[in-house]
């Protein structure tokens, strides 16, 4: 079994902590910052707005659906 560092609750906040504030500095350092379009929130708002288009155009094809078909369908199977 590993040592503790300072706690069992407090170990794994502390990494965490870590982990964001190095992305942070990674993201915001001038030398080493990626392009605006490559950081981590424009990434997040394309996949956002493409998941809005794909749920909009699935509810546009479910609106299309013919009721009618489906209806005289089952009545044939009956």
């Amino acid at each position: 079994m590993s040592r503790v560092l300072l706690s069992k609750t407090l170990d794994p906040v502390l990494g965490v902590f870590t982990g964001v504030f190095a992305y942070y500095l990674y993201e915001n350092n001038p030398r080493t910052a990626p392009p605006q379009e490559d950081r981590l929130v424009e990434l997040l708002r394309w996949k956002w707005a493409k998941r809005g288009r794909d749920e909009g155009s699935r509810s546009a094809q479910d609106e299309t659906v013919d009721w009618q078909a489906i209806v005289q369908e089952a009545s044939k199977k009956e």
